[in-house]
């Protein structure tokens, strides 16, 4: 005989299915005085393929000209109104490429040291113009294989040394549904927004005690908790899907502050921003940004309207807005983003005022710790000879796992690279991040670069005086006293 009790369960176990998360409640919320004691890295997946060259533009030299005999009606001008940015060295000599003029901010971002690029990353070992197979490659970390299970920022936060099981909000999803990069993980929650964050199903009067309830009268929302005292999985279950809804719902998440740009995506980025600010133990967080597939009717720049313009400039106001928010609540040296796409554009433009499926692309990576204003990886330039070979694409010379294996030893302490990448032993630390102290595997030979290519080379190593050494003696001092 199903009893009231088992009715109530059956009815709210979907909605707790869809909101597992961390397995310990506890409601702090301090105010934003001082960076957290850990990492935390954000995945930004660029769904639908950059166009790399248009947003990393060649200003000078043959590439530029062979830049322009590729896409006459789509290049980026090099002089005049709406010129790339120019990307300029430290010592002020120049790298012979700019930013799209609407990436204002990343420009900022460049010239203030807390961006580098690395040069035409990708798939090194797993060639495809798919969106589905590169996303899920990428995803899953698992470059031509795609049965896993589990995505790869999941195997990173499983096995991410320090987190002792207390974290209320280890891993981050903003998003509709599970990003696939948290795939199989029941730690990490996946949210649209904080606000949106709730049991809204059922009767709307049924759903909670509001003004005008009977006295004594107590709603579904309210009940939920009690429901879940047993152990059974559906019980497990709804025990992480209450202690989620209310881990979201004790935080003072608010709307975005004056000088924000508006949107959905910096909402997003507004919302990782407050979660790390808010010291929940967030140590991985993703989200999408999708409307790169542009095969007609890109734009370039300039007045009027140019899709792809408009694009870069949400990206770049957003991620700026970002930094600059942690910056201000000191949590920036603790924060490190990586900007990636499935893969580039081709080459050439086509015939419909778009570009196609290409291949190699760059990685943006951004924060506090980067050893910005450099480029990173090798360049094998535009010339056709050279794009012949790769069916006149940009060719990857940097698997993207070996930047974010870097990120993973580096910033987050984490060696587990072949549970995290299974099948991968490419790494070898490029110095695109400074060292948070972690030790690392011992590094491999750089592979060397193909005739004729520009390799970048790596970030000088710290010295006595670094901002590196400095932040690990002051999180010695700071341990000592806690």
């Amino acid at each position: 005989m199903t009893t009231r009790r088992d009715f109530l369960k059956g009815t709210c176990a979907t909605a707790a299915a869809t909101a597992l998360a961390g397995p310990s409640l506890l409601f702090a919320n301090p105010a934003f005085a001082a960076a957290n004691g850990h990492d935390t890295v954000v995945h930004l997946f660029l769904r639908g393929g950059l166009d790399g060259l248009n947003l990393v533009v060649p200003i000078d030299g043959a590439d530029r000209t062979f830049y322009e005999q590729a896409r006459p009606n789509l290049a980026i001008a090099a002089t005049g109104t709406y010129a790339a940015l120019p990307l300029t060295l430290a010592s002020g000599g120049g790298t012979g490429f700019g930013l799209h003029p609407s990436a204002s901010g990343l420009r900022d971002l460049w010239v203030s040291g807390r961006m580098a690029i690395v040069h035409a990353c990708g798939l090194l070992t797993s060639v495809t113009r798919s969106h589905f197979d590169a996303q899920l490659y990428i995803d899953l970390g698992t470059p031509g294989a795609q049965g896993i299970g589990s995505g790869w920022m999941a195997r990173a936060m499983n096995t991410q040394p320090g987190l002792s099981g207390a974290e209320r909000l280890p891993a981050l999803g903003v998003g509709a549904r599970q990003p696939a990069g948290l795939l199989s993980s029941v730690q990490a929650l996946t949210m649209v927004s904080p606000s949106d964050f709730a049991l809204n199903a059922g009767a709307w009067s049924w759903q909670m005690a509001r003004s005008g309830s009977p006295a004594g009268f107590r709603g579904v929302n309210e009940t939920l908790a009690g429901l879940w005292g047993g152990s059974s999985p559906l019980e497990l279950g709804g025990q992480r899907a209450d202690r989620a809804l209310q881990v979201i719902a004790t935080q003072s998440y608010s709307a975005l502050p004056a000088g924000w740009p508006t949107g959905t995506f910096a909402q997003q980025l507004w919302t990782i921003a407050q979660s790390i600010q808010f010291d929940l133990g967030l140590h991985y967080a993703t989200l999408d940004l999708g409307g790169w597939d542009t095969h007609d009717g890109q734009g370039t720049a300039g007045s009027g309207y140019h899709y792809y313009q408009n694009k870069i400039a949400e990206l770049s106001q957003a991620l700026s807005a970002f930094h600059a928010a942690l910056e201000a609540s000191g949590h920036a040296g603790r924060v490190t983003v990586v900007v990636q796409s499935e893969f580039g554009r081709r080459v050439r433009a086509n015939a419909n005022g778009g570009t196609d499926h290409g291949y190699g692309n760059p990685v943006l990576v951004l924060g506090g710790a980067v050893n910005g204003r450099r480029f990173y990886g090798s360049w094998s330039g535009l010339d056709p000879e050279i794009l012949s070979p790769h069916f006149g694409d940009v060719p990857v010379t940097t698997d993207h796992r070996q930047v974010l294996s870097e990120l993973l030893v580096k910033r987050m302490g984490n060696n587990n690279l072949a549970t995290v990448f299974p099948g991968y032993s490419g790494y070898a630390p490029m110095g695109i991040v400074r060292d948070f102290g972690a030790l690392a595997p011992a590094p491999k030979p750089a592979p060397k670069p193909a005739p004729g290519a520009r390799r970048f080379g790596a970030a000088p190593a710290a010295q006595p005086n670094s901002p590196d050494l400095l932040e690990r003696l002051t999180r010695y001092v700071q341990e000592l006293v806690d």
